[in-house]
């Protein structure tokens, strides 16, 4: 069984006026201290705005959702406590002209110093999925395979329409915001394990980015763990969205383990197709249609249903077909995170979308 864990960042909220507030390292403090939540779990993020936790290594997708649960329960829990509400949205509704301060670490003053427009603008959450795999030549070709299912990730999690109080047109405008960074967005095909510590080693040394943590690619290998990193979603209003998602990525990486044992052909994905799928990935969400694997332009659903077809026999295998696929039925029904936004905006305007993002840090 390949072992699963899952980061969440998430965004801390004036309840009244529903703007960012730099409370971050009090909260973070106050939710290491509570009983629910050991303080390594619960991280720093470069705003202050900003709260990260991390579950533990997990073999069941349930044990996912409890960590989840739990971690969100404390760091919410803590967040209310010093006035404030956790907010499970990929990009702030609002924001001040003033920027948020920058967390008092060494690393983060270096980035803030490299791109400090950028980083004023990085009021943006993600969730990452790792996905255990036995080295890191079989994660290069695990990346390889992974590529062109990344679009339909960024689709399907899309949980950030709102930014400056207006509606972007985008379903994912985090994704926009993160493709600004010089080392970001889909990653690129690599031949071997070689030439994928040659080129980001030549990265480093560039200078164009401080080091290899600045590679944020949509999917990565991690220098902290054996494990693939996929970067893409936006953050979850749900928890379970969240284990849906360590579901979906963990059957993509088993099967394209055994792909990559197999000795099977990677399919072609030209890098230009692939930043046309996430940008229109990013664009539409799952209103419309999404760009397959194969190049081909097709109704979001049925890219959907291709995906589960593709990881069908993997998810068989962990015993997550079920609940994967129940999961990813209530999603074509009632639509992505950022489609509930919209209707919860024209239902009671930015409140009401206040009132979604942070009642659900708590959500099953």
């Amino acid at each position: 069984m390949i072992t699963v864990g899952v980061e969440e960042e998430y965004l801390l909220i004036d309840p009244e006026t529903c703007l960012p507030v730099p409370l971050g390292q009090q909260v973070r403090k106050a939710a290491g201290l509570s009983t629910a939540a050991d303080a390594d779990e619960v991280q720093a993020e470069l705003l202050q705005a900003q709260v990260e936790i991390a579950t533990p290594v997990c073999m069941e997708l349930e044990e996912v959702g409890g960590h989840l649960l739990r971690l969100r329960h404390a760091v919410g829990t803590a967040a209310e406590e010093l006035g404030c509400r956790l907010a499970a949205c990929g990009a702030s509704p609002l924001r001040e002209a003033a920027p948020v301060p920058v967390t008092p670490e060494p690393r983060y003053r270096g980035i803030a110093s490299q791109a400090p427009r950028l980083v004023a603008e990085q009021l943006i959450n993600g969730m990452h999925v790792h996905a255990a795999v036995p080295d890191r030549a079989t994660g290069v070709q695990v990346l390889n395979r992974l590529r062109p299912w990344l679009p339909t990730l960024v689709a399907m999690s899309a949980n950030s329409p709102f930014w400056d109080g207006e509606d972007t047109g985008f379903a994912s405008w985090r994704t926009v915001l993160f493709g600004r960074w010089p080392v970001s967005g889909p990653p690129p095909h690599f031949t071997d394990e070689d030439e994928h510590e040659r080129r980001i080693t030549k990265l480093v040394s560039s200078g164009a980015i401080s080091d290899r943590g600045q590679v944020y690619w949509h999917a990565r290998l991690s220098d902290r763990y054996p494990t693939v990193e996929v970067r893409c979603p936006d953050v979850q209003l749900r928890a379970d969205d969240a284990v849906m998602f360590a579901g979906i990525v963990r059957a993509l990486v088993a099967t394209a383990i055994e792909e990559t044992k197999a000795d099977q052909p990677i399919p072609e994905y030209p890098t230009e197709l692939q930043h046309a799928a996430t940008w229109h990935a990013a664009r539409h969400g799952m209103s419309a249609s999404l760009i397959d694997p194969e190049g081909k332009r097709r109704d979001a659903a049925d890219v959907v249903h291709h995906l589960l077809d593709h990881a069908g026999p993997a998810l068989d295998t962990a015993g997550d077909q079920r609940e994967v696929e129940s999961l990813v039925h209530r999603l074509l029904d009632q639509g992505t995170p950022a489609d509930q936004q919209r209707r919860a905006y024209v239902q009671d305007g930015l409140p009401g979308v206040l009132a979604l993002i942070t009642r659900s840090t708590t959500a099953v």
